[in-house]
């Protein structure tokens, strides 16, 4: 370090005429525009098939267990009522949440997005 404190920084004023904002500080149309420019630029991946999990609970047996299992038989898994549910896009965990019923079928709200690393 040479000891020199000085920074340079961007300008933020307004436009020489005062009607623009500063550069930081974007208008709900620019927002909006840049939130269109992202969907058109995802337009090469809404064809892209994905499969996603919701898993209520984890139960491990033996394959002789597994042989017996017929129509009604009751498997405990290691989850409690209520308790979330992992939802995984491609096997990778990217959520959390629980188990909704919607009309007559059983559906998944999310309740927890799980970032990168996090789990």
């Amino acid at each position: 370090m040479t000891g020199n404190d000085e920074v340079d920084l961007p300008d933020m004023t307004h436009d020489a005429d005062g009607a623009g904002a500063p550069a930081l500080l974007q208008s709900s149309d620019m927002a909006e525009q840049d939130l269109r420019r992202s969907a058109s630029d995802l337009e090469a991946v809404f064809d892209v098939p994905v499969t996603v999990s919701a898993v209520l609970g984890k139960s491990a047996m033996e394959v002789s267990q597994l042989l017996k299992l017929g129509k009604g038989t009751i498997v405990e898994l290691d989850r409690k009522v209520g308790e979330a549910i992992d939802i995984y896009v491609n096997n990778r965990l990217v959520a959390r949440g629980e188990v909704v019923l919607v009309e007559d079928r059983l559906g998944v709200t999310m309740t927890e997005i799980i970032k990168a690393g996090q789990s």
